[in-house]
């Protein structure tokens, strides 16, 4: 005799997965250090006395180093998360 009773289903829990593979997380992070890098550049030149205005501000470190910094770091975090997996 047939039962007509239906079998639920096995819910098996899935393995979780990450989204990158590991190279892809250390160049991410490289890439955020880059960026990090280049915030650091830029900070500084100021001045105590508002009165006084400190040329530093447009210093070849400030002006052309540190923003090429942070979008070479940015190329990099681009390049982590379009980097194919094997």
């Amino acid at each position: 005799m047939k039962n007509n009773i239906k079998e639920e289903p096995q819910f098996q829990p899935q393995k979780q997965e990450f989204l990158f593979d590991g190279i892809n997380y250390k160049i991410l992070l490289i890439g955020i250090g880059v960026i990090v890098l280049g915030f650091i550049l830029m900070s500084g030149g100021g001045s105590d006395n508002p009165n006084v205005f400190n040329e530093d501000v447009f210093s070849f470190r400030r002006i052309r180093l540190a923003p090429t910094t942070v979008l070479i770091g940015f190329g990099i975090t681009i390049y982590s998360i379009f980097k194919k997996s094997k």
